[in-house]
């Protein structure tokens, strides 16, 4: 296996190991958020707000690993 082998099969394990972990949170953070808006709709809009502040967080990494792995491939 050359060194460009080996590059191309770490960006590729790097972005899929990066993009699972943050992919299952994103899931479970909507599901939950859409759990206690059907249970207490009053409490919408602060649901809401604290919904996209931690997708924020879990979508930043999740670019950190494509970051990452972008690092791998061409430096």
């Amino acid at each position: 296996m050359d060194i460009e082998s080996a590059r191309l099969l770490g960006m590729a394990f790097a972005t899929g190991v990066g993009v699972f972990g943050p992919g299952i949170g994103m899931g479970i953070l909507v599901s939950r958020a859409l759990e206690g808006i059907g249970r207490n709709p009053e409490a919408q809009g602060k649901i809401m707000t604290t919904m996209f502040i931690g997708a924020a967080m879990t979508e930043a990494l999740a670019i950190l690993a494509l970051v990452f792995a972008l690092l791998i491939r061409f430096a």
